[in-house]
């Protein structure tokens, strides 16, 4: 689904934080959405997480760096991370071109698959209704 210029994948999950979910069994790959890379701007740095750390849904447990924006990532479900994206040391700026693709993220093992309820789809009214806001507030 695309929200004016942006797009959101229909068959991921969001959280409020910008923060995409895809689902894969009990394996959840993350990333930061279209509108959330162009919020932050390019990125330099990803400090990515260690494999094999638990982490629960709405914690942080990485950090990003752009020009502009210092931000810790927020677990949208709770468990154990699998894989970190190791190419993002050396191309951190894969989050900006290919958001939804080589910029993923992490893989988290998911404990709890009902937390993905708590989370919003593209689809959704409330979510149309947070990204506008989201526009709105940061003249995007």
């Amino acid at each position: 689904m695309n929200i004016d210029p942006y797009e959101f994948p229909d068959e991921l999950y969001y959280t409020l934080e910008h923060v995409w979910a895809r689902v894969e069994g009990d394996l959840v790959t993350i990333g930061l959405s279209q509108f959330g890379q162009d919020l932050a701007g390019r990125i330099a740095f990803v400090e990515l997480p260690r494999p094999g750390r638990t982490v629960a849904k709405g914690e942080p447990f990485m950090s990003m760096e752009s020009g502009k924006w210092v931000g810790r990532v927020k677990a949208p479900v709770s468990g154990t991370i699998m894989e970190a994206n190791e190419e993002l040391e050396w191309d951190s700026e894969a989050v900006n071109r290919d958001p939804y693709g080589q910029g993923w993220l992490a893989r988290i093992k998911a404990s709890n698959l009902a937390e993905l309820a708590e989370l919003l789809r593209a689809d959704s009214p409330e979510f149309a209704a947070h990204i506008a806001a989201e526009r709105s507030k940061y003249k995007k």
